[in-house]
């Protein structure tokens, strides 16, 4: 977790219910989920395994240990799961070297939130190697506080690293919007308590109480965002 500000901060957005917004990597402000699918396809193509596109929506947005060893169980590859998190992520990483597409509406967000100073924290299942790289393009001066996967005991699904995000403003997590585009990062900020805008990159998500969903971030800005927290839980 590399973090800078003061884990007693608790600005509000304006005087309004909203304390900060946490925002997903990977097909959120991104568009790298499919990146990372190209890239188990050639990892286990030259391990001699063909990869089921049905498998892509099992694997979207989860860590890279369930990923993995989905992947493993699912083709009978003969290798470790240390050993195909290094090969994922170095041919992952290579990839990324010459800067990531930003989602629609990605740039313009992020940019209103600095302009109003709204704590933001990026929070990704990525490992921090990954997470450093990406920040290249995105700009890491968007963010006040950033949580790797490799940084929590235990990742998304498990609130952890929402929880964790929230501390490390002062927030509240009911106080936090959060953005987020699959199905394993949503149930993570909401087992966390916190309010979820679904933005969905791969497979559907549906709507429910405390969550909005949109066809992408060009539906949503800070009126929005506000418009999600309330005083009340």
């Amino acid at each position: 977790m590399t973090s800078t500000v003061p884990a007693s901060l608790t600005r509000t957005a304006e005087g309004s219910a909203l304390q900060a917004v946490l925002l997903d990597m990977d097909g959120t402000l991104v568009d790298t989920e499919g990146f990372w699918w190209d890239v188990e396809v050639e990892v286990f193509a030259d391990l001699g395994h063909r990869l089921d596109t049905a498998w892509r929506d099992v694997v979207v947005g989860g860590p890279m240990t369930r990923s993995a060893g989905y992947l493993i169980e699912a083709t009978g590859a003969a290798i470790g799961m240390e050993e195909l998190t290094v090969l994922l992520n170095d041919r992952f990483e290579k990839r990324i070297g010459r800067g990531v597409p930003l989602m629609p509406g990605a740039a313009r967000l992020l940019a209103e939130l600095a302009a109003h100073e709204v704590p933001t924290a990026l929070v990704s299942a990525s490992h921090r190697r990954i997470i450093d790289r990406v920040l290249e393009s995105v700009g890491r001066h968007h963010f006040a506080l950033t949580i790797a996967g490799d940084e929590v005991t235990r990742t998304k699904p498990h609130p952890e690293p929402y929880l964790a995000a929230a501390a490390g403003f002062g927030a509240d997590p009911w106080r936090c919007a959060v953005v987020e585009d699959t199905a394993t990062g949503v149930a993570a900020a909401e087992a966390a308590g916190c309010r979820v805008v679904a933005v969905p990159s791969v497979a559907p998500i549906a709507p429910a109480p405390g969550r909005a969903v949109v066809p992408s971030l060009e539906h949503v800005d800070l009126a929005f965002l506000k418009g999600l927290v309330t005083e009340k839980r």
